[in-house]
């Protein structure tokens, strides 16, 4: 049987009942029932609120991991107050352990998936399947494709790494971040057109793109913790305290954290404990300013957190030493200078603590960025935490992986029609005939007397102003045309007007089917298990198919353009780039394969 730690009748959309907390579980029973109607498990807590204090009614609500919705519980006995403190500092303590263990464990690690195994678009994720995530560090392996590109149904491409569901929960995402793609879409996928792989083939970047943006881990704030009191009505001062500050506060000042362990709830309570500390020189003390005289001088000695009071760090070296190596390059506190007149001594001038009040507060963001930069690297050996090996060049610590290009691309192969022809051309020209040697007394009496009253000719020098002015014409021409367009209203009718737009985004996706065929990229996310020769051909083939039929698509917008009176010139000018595109990559596919 769980042990129960504390009870307090309660209430929960306007339903009375029972709030229990047990050692494994926060449950909730409506009066009558045996069964709990709630049960929360100490690792789904995830943030708790309060009701302000002299509240009309006494409320508690929890919110969950991934429901900030949670649960809301209103107290209702006579000791409603104390009940419901009792429950917030007991879930204060889950909280803040659930988040220092979240930050502890390592992410699960999934084998890879097998790049056969598909997974078409329109099914939906199994609920039983675990979103797992590789462990960071780990370096992504490239997408898988299909082995088949004349398949009428190609399997679905799979993130290596990543099981099904996710892969497609990021598709989904994808396409409704961006609603013309989620068009596209429906528009060609779901018509059965192209397949769902080869609709991805080339956009792999925008599922990594996402699911790199879901792995991210929020860091922890870098704002010094520093509570700032308001102004009230009455000229009161007020802190407001949460769940989120306490939990910061000990954090950031571990000695707040062993006052409250030795005080709460033997000498003081909760309450008092907070009210007294935002008046103690301990608070003061932790502030993230430079404390002046006068505010040492209000506040009030006293007697339970004067004794946690520690000296000001104010000496010229540091209380807290760092035992670790600091490079020549980012030591701050280097003081050797190298002068050939004077030689290696130190230098004076670099003498921390002429200002010694401002010493504390600088060692005290030192500190805090310290802390910043050890939550961020996680439970690394310190050994580990140095990229430099002390044996290396003094000048390879100023180098920046980031400016070294990890590998050379290849390019692009550049084919030529008739390249035997141009090296032929190249080899049979003559070579050109020797140049007669130059006398360079008769080159300088040329040059002297060409710069001869060159004043006299530069005063009859004239410059047309043809050129100028049309080139200034044509420019007005641009502007005007431009600003005649903006100034018309496009009176095409909505449905029309998406059917030409359907249409352009047809053809233009098409279109890159077409030359991913014919030019697969190269980099990183090519992947291993490339498209044979055989499957781009076929690919290519079905493409220019489709491609072929964009001037019957256009045609027959323009038919009905006219019948809804609408100039058909307008909608062939739109639609003139699509077409020409068209062109080029029906000429091309010809000119290549002449059998074709």
């Amino acid at each position: 049987m769980p042990t129960t730690v504390c009870t307090a009748k309660a209430s929960c959309k306007k339903l009375p009942g029972l709030l229990e907390l047990t050692d494994t579980h926060l449950q909730w029973t409506q009066d009558g029932k045996k069964a709990p109607s709630i049960r929360v498990a100490y690792a789904e807590a995830s943030s708790l609120f309060c009701s302000k204090e002299g509240a009309a009614q006494v409320r508690l609500k929890l919110s969950l991991v991934g429901d900030d919705a949670g649960h809301n519980f209103t107290f209702t006995s006579p000791v409603a107050v104390t009940e419901r403190e009792k429950f917030k500092q007991e879930l204060t303590s889950i909280i803040s352990r659930n988040r220092r263990t979240s930050e502890l464990l390592p992410r699960p690690h999934v084998p890879p998936v097998n790049a056969t195994s598909s997974i078409p678009f329109s099914s939906a994720p199994s609920p039983a399947t675990v979103n797992a995530k590789p462990p960071p560090g780990s370096t992504r392996p490239p997408i898988s494709r299909a082995t088949s590109v004349a398949s009428d149904r190609r399997e679905t491409p799979v993130i290596t790494g990543g099981d099904p569901a996710s892969e497609f929960r990021l598709r989904k995402k994808v396409l409704l971040s961006n609603p013309e793609l989620g068009a596209l879409h429906r528009d060609l996928v779901m018509s059965g057109q192209i397949t769902e792989a080869e609709f991805w083939d080339g956009r792999e970047h925008l599922i990594l793109a996402q699911a790199a943006s879901e792995s991210q881990k929020k860091g922890k704030p870098g704002q010094l913790v520093d509570p700032r009191p308001e102004a009230v009505e009455g000229g009161e001062i007020r802190i407001r305290i949460t769940p989120q500050l306490v939990h910061d506060i000990f954090d950031e000042y571990p000695i707040v954290a062993k006052a409250y362990s030795d005080n709460v709830p033997s000498k003081l309570s909760e309450e008092q404990f907070w009210k007294r500390y935002f008046q103690s020189k301990l608070f003061n003390a932790h502030r993230a300013s430079i404390r002046s005289s006068a505010a040492q001088h209000v506040v009030k000695d006293d007697p339970i957190f004067d004794k946690y009071l520690e000296k000001d760090d104010d000496e010229l070296e540091p209380r807290r030493q760092r035992d670790e190596h600091v490079e020549v390059f980012v030591d701050l506190a280097a003081t050797m200078e190298d002068h050939e007149e004077t030689g290696n001594e130190k230098d004076v001038t670099m003498r921390a603590g002429r200002q010694k009040a401002a010493l504390p507060l600088i060692r005290k963001f030192n500190e805090h960025s310290e802390r910043l930069l050890n939550s961020a690297l996680g439970e690394i050996p310190p050994a580990k935490r140095r990229r430099l090996d002390p044996g290396e060049d003094v000048y390879s610590q100023i180098e920046i992986d980031d400016l070294h290009d990890p590998e050379a691309s290849n390019g692009i192969i550049l084919e030529m029609q008739g390249r035997e022809r141009y090296f032929e051309g190249r080899m049979d020209s003559s070579p050109q005939a020797a140049k007669p040697k130059l006398d360079p007394s008769l080159v300088f009496q040329d040059a002297r007397s060409n710069l001869e009253s060159w004043g006299t000719r530069l005063t009859h020098l004239k410059i047309e102003r043809k050129h100028g002015d049309a080139a200034l014409g044509d420019m007005t021409q641009n502007v005007a045309s431009r600003l005649d367009v903006r100034s018309k209203k496009n009176d095409i009718p909505d449905g029309l007007f998406r059917q030409m737009t359907t249409c352009q985004t047809a053809a233009n996706e098409f279109l890159r089917q077409f030359w991913l065929a014919i030019y697969p990229p190269l980099g990183e996310l090519q992947t291993a298990a490339s498209a044979t020769p055989a499957q781009r051909a076929t690919k290519a083939a079905k493409m220019i198919g489709y491609i072929s039929k964009t001037h019957e698509k256009v045609y027959a917008l323009v038919k009905t353009a006219e019948q809804h009176g609408i100039d058909a010139t307008r909608v062939e000018n739109a639609l003139k780039p699509v077409l020409h595109a068209s062109d080029q990559a029906i000429t091309f596919y010809h000119n290549k394969i002449p059998n074709k």
